[in-house]
This record gives structure tokens, sequence and C-alpha cells, in this order.
């Protein structure tokens, strides 16, 4: 009896590790629950859909990808922990990583330690990729800092400012686009008339506007999320119509719930924001289709591909998952350092954001450029392009 339940168990066990042998796991270490988590949701979200599209299409190496979720709630110490856990599992190939630069930076030391592929949809800081590392395990589909701040810069320009304010957040990622910003200001002989500086959670912006004020400022760029944009917004609100800043602001805003928040009083205000993507214009309109209706068809909350949450974090995330599949393929083996060498060595994909010819080198880290950067606005309930009023479909 004894040997029959050993045996029994011992082919139960056999079986699971074949099982487990069998799914190639993706981990994905991101904000799922914090006051950016449509962020985390919108990466999830995009990396589901490419996920099933390559297991009806038979997998990769004949084997399912799985994701694996973990919750870094905005918290660089949580983001360590979550890299160190996935890490750890033989099966997960890569880590898919984002929201927010100060999180990855803080993991740096931790992804090359343990030399895991970590691919970044939403994180736009210029030291994220420009690390320091020589064997170099990021890669990144996402907007980059460095580009940015000209393309804002140029966006500020093109709509006639010419005195600068800066509401930066104090973290790495508010440092890293001061430095961009700045040199685009000079670049363009741009007058900068004040930067100020806010922490995470700060709710009081009052002082900051009357500097700005002061300084005769005719323009704020912010660079900051949800929670301290929608503070910033609803302190705007609180002076003269008149008195009112536009606001040009990188795309943390879009990650959360700001357009909720302020609802009924957001068109009284100016605030126009970068993106990468859009389905209301998307460069390959067959592929996008594609991609909406797989996700309505699957997400019960989203009846139209008008209300698809965060749309640069979704399509971000499914064509790095694409290029992880392709590298993978490639690479023949879930070997990581293997798949690393592979990703470094497409040559080309066709993805919902761009056709990427070698998107990445070992060199170079950065599948964007600024040409796919763009404006956009919160028009009622959706994020549109600002080249496409809000009465328009």
């Amino acid at each position: 009896m004894h040997k029959f339940v050993f045996f029994l168990l011992l082919i139960i066990a056999t079986n699971t590790a074949m099982a487990d042998s069998q799914t190639i796991r993706i981990g994905l270490n991101a904000d799922m629950s914090g006051p950016d988590y449509r962020s985390g949701e919108a990466i999830r979200r995009g990396t589901e859909l490419a996920i099933s599209q390559i297991n009806a299409d038979g997998g990769v190496l004949g084997r399912s990808l799985e994701l694996v979720v973990r919750d870094h709630r905005r918290n660089p110490a949580r983001g360590i922990v979550n890299v160190q856990e996935l890490a750890s599992d033989s099966n997960v190939v890569a880590i898919m990583g984002g929201k927010h630069t100060p999180v990855i930076l803080a993991e740096l030391e931790h992804i090359h330690k343990v030399e895991i592929p970590y691919l970044v949809p939403w994180a736009a800081g210029t030291s994220v990729v420009e690390n320091g590392y020589h064997l170099n395990y990021v890669f990144r589909v996402s907007v980059r800092d460095e580009y940015a701040g000209n393309f804002l810069v140029q966006y500020a320009a093109y709509q006639g400012y010419e005195r600068i304010a800066l509401l930066l957040e104090h973290t790495g990622w508010g440092r890293s686009n001061e430095r961009a910003i700045t040199d685009a200001l000079q670049q363009h002989q741009m007058q900068l008339v004040r930067t100020d500086w806010f922490n995470w959670g700060q709710d009081v912006f009052d002082d900051a506007l009357q500097r700005f004020k002061e300084t005769e400022a005719d323009v704020i760029i912010f660079v900051g999320n949800v929670p301290d944009g929608i503070a910033m917004a609803q302190a705007l609100l609180q002076l003269p119509e008149p008195e009112r800043f536009p606001v040009i602001s990188h795309w943390g805003i879009t990650g959360g719930d700001f357009q909720e928040v302020l609802a009924e009083e957001l068109p009284q205000l100016d605030v126009a924001f970068l993106q990468t993507f859009s389905f209301f214009n998307p460069p390959y309109p067959e592929r996008a289709e594609l991609l909406a209706r797989q996700y309505v068809d699957r997400y019960d909350d989203t009846d139209n591909w008008q209300q698809i949450m965060a749309p640069t974090g979704v399509a971000h995330a499914y064509d790095l998952t694409h290029l992880l599949a392709q590298a993978i393929e490639r690479a023949g083996s879930t070997d990581r350092a293997q798949v690393k060498a592979a990703l470094e060595e497409i040559d080309f994909h066709p993805g919902v954001v761009r056709d990427y010819v070698q998107p990445f080198t070992a060199d170079y880290r950065d599948a964007l450029s600024i040409d796919d950067f763009s404006m956009a606005r919160f028009c009622n309930g959706t994020i549109k392009p600002s080249s496409i009023t809000c009465e328009e479909e």
C-alpha cells in the first residue's frame, strides 16, 4: 500500500513538472493597485492579448506562454522583491515592468544581478536604458525623456508660448525631464522662467502657481502622475478663468482616474499631453482593428474601442510581447542570456505602434523615436489626438 501511494505521488509530481516545463512564463511587475493602477492594468491586458494570440498560433517553441503578475504598488522596495521572486522561477524567461521610472531605477542592480531580460512598456526615464551596465538586460518600447523633452518644447513653441514654467516631480523621472527640457529650451531659444518641484503625494500647488504668475509664465510643462496631476488641476480651477495656465503634460496623467475625478470641470482647463499611439488614427489600421476587436471581446468593462484604457500602455505591451516571442523562437531556447542576445538581433516585426526595423541592438535599447510621438487630450471619457476635435468620431 505504501509503495502504491509512493509511486502514485511520484507520477503526479512528474506530470506536474512536465506540465510546468511546457509553459514559458512572462513576469509582470507593475503598479496594479496604486493611484496609477490603470497603467499596470493596461500593460497586463496588452500582454494577455498578445499571449492569447501567440498561443492560438501554436505558442513559442511548441510551448504555451503564461503571464505571472506581481504588484509593486509604486513602491521601489516591493518592486525589488518582485524581481527577485519572479527571477527565482526558472520558467520565467523575462519580466515586463512598469509603470514608474523611480521603481525601475531601484530595480536595475537586481535585474542585472540575476541577468533576466526586463521589458519596459511604460517608463520614460532616459537612465532606465542608459543605465551604465555593459551587459544591459533592459529593453524598451516606450517614451524616452531625452526625446520627450524636445517634443514637448517643440509643441509649446508651435502653440506660440514663450515663457515656460516647469512643474516636476522630485524623482529620477523628474530630473531626467529637467535635463531634457532645459536643453531643448536652450536649443529653441525659449525662456525658462521658473522650475518648481513637488514630492509624490503633494496636494497643495497654490504657492507654485502664484510663483509662476509672478514670473509671468504663459504655460506650464508638467511632469507627474495622476494624484499630483489632479491636485495641480484642482489648484488651477481655483484661479479666475483668465489666470489659469495652459498645461503641456508628460504622459503620466493618463495612467489612472485623472479624467473621472475632474469630470465636468476638466473642459474648463487647457491640458494636452504626450502619447505614442491612438486607436483613432493608428499608423496601421488593420493591425489596430484586430487588437481593438480582441480587447473588446475579452474585457467586459469595455463596450467599444473608444473605451480602451491607457491605449499606449496596451499597445506597447502588446508589441513588446510579440518581440519577446520572436526572440525566444530565434534563440531556440528560453535561456535568458540567449533570449537577451536574440532581442538584440531582431530584424523586423510589424507592430501596432510601428514597423520595428532592428528595434534593439547591443548598444541601443529604445525601439521608439520622437517620430512616434503625438499630443492628445481628454475628450468625453476617452483620449483623443489633439488633431481630432472632441466632437469628431
